[in-house]
């Protein structure tokens, strides 16, 4: 786990692309404490940069960059491959010799040898640019899911790109400006959606895909993507058994390391069932968990969580959090903050704290609720296009009714309702309706306010599934989970140079879950998961869903929400809701810290 960044250019780089590098690489040692280095290419058409995290092969020969043998081939490389021993066995069998016992020589030979075909037999989380020499060809690409992140900008000419924009940014390369689509987006959904960034001019590679880079023509392709095939027809005991395998799979490949992992325990269902599955793979090692107490009965899991580490035997470490001392972690938690977004606290803490504990690697049961029906909106957004069908039949009437909505309402969840009324039902928008922060219109405003008289919108579209609950497991994925949760995982946990791991977030599990009929996958109560890992408590399997949250409502009412109503003050928009005040706040001040 790393950070990495780099220029490729079609003609010799100045010696201030040097000094540029090396502003990113400095802007990502966070990222990476361990180790870090630079590498320039002989005809100076390349300069790549690494920080480094050490998890596999701890020694010197893990150093990135990473240069072949005979020089003509480099690779700096952000994540873990899980299958690297077996794919090093197969490029040995083809003749290969490897000198280090890393995923990266293996990511070096393999992507040598046979270039982006090479990418999707990759297990794991990664982002990663190779330089091909001889060829003057760079290959980059990004993890299915998109755990890993990756920026980058093109002006025909030279591609820079790094693991956090604000690396990006530190290379003073690019002259920081608002992209007013991305910004009403961002109030729309409290999240930054992707390709498109908040920055003009530079993007996201989006998950699952490669970009191939030769002489300034950059091409972006697709090289995996969420879908649902037709399922294999089965009974309960056969998709249980089908899940329990895969689970199981996905677990040994996530335990790959060369130091101790622990992982999150909320007391939920996904975090147990993962620390059931990790304590079948280690049964007599020691395991540690982590949690976070907070100062709220309803929200508050540490019971729950401390039971089950103590039913699986567990080192247990918990943390209290109260208002007042969230209050003090808040400024380094804006610092951490490499994009806005209206989540990501919760993973701060907790990564400070297993860090804290001498932890690189933990696990976490993200994406359990997006693959295996958690969310309330598997319901929810199913009827809300229902009723958009029924009120479609009324026609002008039904817009009308919509409109009315949407300039009447006393909510953003009404005036969401208002303008779903108002286009086709389809899932998508019936989705944005049920999920948002601002309404598309408050939205917009909000854009056209902070750029400066500039608005816009972003539309995001989706191949769905014609089945209506694998149209929501794949939004939830592919929106919400891919832009928001991983995004913060990611930035949140490596602010403390720790390795975050998402089990549930791994293509070949999705594969082979997604085969499963819909009516037993997405069975309400996760209880696919339950019955494929039967060692989760009866107590925990029938607990309310909770969340891994906190009760942010109460805080800013009370001990530090006098900075939250300020950051509201003459806007063109209402803000009548804590989350809508949180969104705008994290936005200024992410703002403001730009310089924008």
């Amino acid at each position: 786990m790393c950070g990495i960044a780099g220029i490729i250019s079609s003609s010799s780089l100045p010696t201030s692309s040097e000094v540029a590098v090396q502003s990113m690489r400095e802007a990502l040692a966070h990222r990476g404490p361990d180790d870090a280095g630079s590498w320039l290419d002989a005809n100076r058409l390349a300069c790549l940069a690494h920080t480094r995290l050490s998890i596999l092969d701890l020694s010197p020969a893990g150093h990135q960059p990473m240069v072949s043998a005979d020089g003509q081939a480099v690779i700096v490389f952000n994540g873990e491959i899980y299958n690297f021993r077996e794919i090093r066995a197969e490029l040995e069998a083809e003749g290969e010799i490897f000198h280090s016992e890393s995923d990266t020589e293996v990511l070096l030979v393999g992507c040598r040898r046979h270039g982006a075909a090479f990418v999707p037999r990759l297990r794991g989380m990664f982002a990663f640019c190779f330089w091909d020499s001889a060829n003057q060809r760079a290959l980059l690409a990004r993890d299915p899911f998109g755990i890993k992140p990756l920026y980058y900008t093109d002006d025909g000419t030279a591609l820079v790109f790094a693991s956090e924009l604000r690396a990006l940014l530190a290379s003073e390369l690019i002259k920081p400006a608002l992209e007013p689509g991305a910004v009403a987006a961002f109030f729309a959904t409290g999240s930054m959606s992707g390709p498109t960034t908040l920055v003009r001019g530079v993007r996201s590679i989006p998950a699952g895909h490669l970009l191939e880079w030769n002489q300034g023509r950059a091409i972006v392709s697709r090289f995996w993507q969420v879908t649902f095939p037709a399922p294999v027809p089965q009974d309960a005991s056969t998709a249980k058994a089908a899940a329990r395998t895969a689970l199981e799979s996905s677990i040994k490949a996530h335990l790959v390391s060369d130091v101790p992992v622990g992982i999150f325990l909320s007391g939920g269902i996904d975090s147990t069932a993962l620390l059931a599955l990790m304590r079948q793979a280690q049964p007599t090692g020691l395991l540690k968990t982590f949690s976070i107490s907070v100062d709220d009965n309803q929200m508050d899991e540490a019971d729950a969580a401390a039971r089950t580490a103590a039913l699986f035997g567990t080192e247990h470490h918990a943390f209290k959090l109260n208002a007042e001392s969230a209050a003090a972690a808040f400024p380094d938690y804006l610092e951490a903050m490499d994009v806005p977004s209206v989540d990501g606290f919760n993973t701060w803490m907790v990564s400070r704290f297993a860090r804290e504990h001498q932890m690189k690697v933990v696990l976490s049961g993200l994406g359990g609720d997006e693959l295996l029906a958690g969310y309330p909106t598997f319901i929810q957004v199913p009827k809300l296009q229902r009723l958009g069908k029924l009120m479609s039949f009324l026609g002008p009437l039904g817009r009308l009714v919509g409109k009315l909505l949407a300039c009447c309402g006393k909510s953003s969840k009404v005036q969401r309702l208002g303008e779903f009324l108002q286009g086709p039902p389809t899932m998508e928008r019936a989705y944005a309706a049920t999920r948002g922060v601002f309404s598309g219109q408050d939205a917009a405003r909000l854009a056209q306010y902070f750029c400066k008289g500039a608005a816009g919108a972003m539309v995001l579209g989706t191949d769905l599934p014609i089945d209506p609950r694998d149209a929501v497991s794949a939004l939830e994925l592919t929106r919400y989970m891919r832009f928001q949760l991983l995004r913060d995982s990611d930035v949140m946990s490596m602010a403390h140079g720790l390795e975050l791991r998402v089990p549930l977030v791994d293509s070949e599990l999705f594969d082979a879950l997604a085969r499963i009929p819909a009516e037993l996958r997405l069975a309400q109560g996760k209880q696919l998961l339950l019955q494929a890992v039967p060692e989760v408590p009866a107590v925990i399997a029938s607990a309310p869903k909770r969340g891994f949250s906190f009760p942010f409502e109460k805080w800013l009412a009370t001990s530090f929400g006098d900075q939250f109503r300020q950051a509201t003050q003459g806007l063109p928009v209402a803000t009548s809701q804590w989350y809508q005040q949180w969104t705008v706040f994290v936005f200024r001040m992410w703002c403001k810290r730009l310089g924008l």
